[in-house]
């Protein structure tokens, strides 16, 4: 049973001040909450290799309650300029939930499962009571390998779903969220028949059991399908079928959709015919200057937490955050508020897949038993120069 609630962990309904609430994560359990989500898909796997030495491990707060933080700040390339940046929304974190009783064990994996179980080991040694982290699924059942022996939690900021469970949730921004809200919406008003066109890549093999699942369970239909590679054969095929569907899915990077969107056209695909539905990889200014892909929807989190985040952040540390810093910063918030409240049962799975699911920078999210998570997305239309709200993100989950 949860006490008296704090005034900066009311339900934003309460009608606290903006600033407050956005500054301190609204994170509670028992009354509807909301997560925190961003749902932008940003693959960092690329970049694995170590560029230097490690660095050394920091403790940080002077709390009782202890949490591993695994990131390879030390990998190369845009994995370690994340890592950094996650490293900094951590802290930022601390800073703003106002001292809570948590020290923060950050252990640099390196970018390689090796280091990650390393670092993982260390963390629990040292009386970690969760773990938050790794970045990659590679890294991810390394970690989990010596959590488990201890019945100790994860949560994790891999977007590979197929790393998720028995302890290990993932905090991220998994392409399935973006798939159902974008079709349950366009469902909502009226669009029957569905088209998808995808890439030819792991990212696209997702997106394709999520849509066809998604679509079902509204009741449509899937009346084209073709996947692409780097020649986008299949786009002449699709052109052709369009005529029958209501809506077309086009689920890539900003550059990829944009391409794909010129090749259609090219094929003599009327794009002006028909709805154009994406993820949350369209959130990009080359999607947003294309007239092939103007008046599309897509699903993301509201971008009015992140641009708050960005602006202290920014305030902080002189640079702009990472688009995935939000992961790190919702995830200490989450464990510094389950440390205030939630007792000795604070980190099990029983209460981090509360139903109510929690309030983030992003949104509002909650973990499922199997470990991935459910986000509440805002649907964005493509317009000249920037996205346009449509739908705004829930509240709440429903039962």
């Amino acid at each position: 049973m949860v006490g008296p609630p704090d005034p900066k962990f009311l339900p934003a309904k309460a009608g606290l001040p903006g600033a407050t609430r956005r500054m301190a994560i609204g994170l509670l359990l028992g009354a509807p909450l909301l997560a925190a989500c961003s749902n932008v898909q940003q693959s960092l796997s690329s970049f694995s290799s170590p560029a230097g030495p490690a660095q050394q491990p920091q403790a940080v707060g002077n709390g009782g309650v202890k949490v591993g933080l695994i990131l390879p700040l030390s990998a190369a390339g845009n994995a370690g300029v994340a890592a950094q940046s996650m490293k900094n929304a951590a802290e930022m974190a601390l800073a703003e939930f106002q001292n809570p009783n948590i020290q923060l064990l950050i252990k640099d994996d390196g970018g390689s499962p090796q280091g990650a179980q390393q670092g993982t080991q260390q963390a629990l040694d040292e009386g970690a009571e969760i773990i938050l982290g790794p970045l990659f699924a590679s890294s991810v059942p390394a970690t989990a390998q010596s959590t488990r022996a201890r019945g100790t939690s994860v949560i994790a900021f891999s977007t590979d779903s197929s790393v998720a469970g028995r302890g290990v949730f993932l905090l991220s921004f998994l392409p399935e969220s973006d798939v159902n809200r974008i079709i349950e919406y366009a469902a909502s008003i009226g669009k029957r028949s569905f088209a998808a066109l995808l890439p030819d890549n792991a990212y696209g093999n997702v997106v394709e059991v999520a849509f066809k699942q998604a679509v079902a369970r509204r009741g449509g239909r899937v009346v084209a399908f073709e996947k692409y590679g780097a020649d986008r054969a299949g786009v002449a095929r699709i052109a052709q079928a369009l005529g029958q569907a209501d809506a077309l899915l086009l689920a890539d990077d900003g550059d990829s959709v944009v391409a794909t969107a010129d090749a259609l056209t090219a094929a003599g695909a009327n794009l002006k015919n028909i709805q154009l539905l994406g993820t949350g990889l369209w959130d990009n200014p080359r999607v947003f200057n294309s007239p092939a892909l103007r008046g599309g929807l897509y699903a993301a989190p509201d971008p009015s937490g992140f641009r708050s985040f960005s602006s202290r952040y920014h305030a902080k540390f002189n640079a702009d955050p990472v688009r995935t810093a939000t992961l790190a910063y919702d995830a200490v918030a989450l464990v510094a508020a389950l440390a205030r409240t939630q007792g000795g049962q604070r980190f099990s799975s029983e209460v981090l897949t509360n139903p109510s699911g929690f309030a983030g920078i992003d949104g509002v999210f909650r973990f499922r038993p199997d470990g991935t998570n459910e986000r509440g997305l805002a649907v964005m239309l493509a317009a000249p120069g920037g996205s346009q709200p449509v739908a705004g993100s829930p509240k709440s989950f429903g039962a």
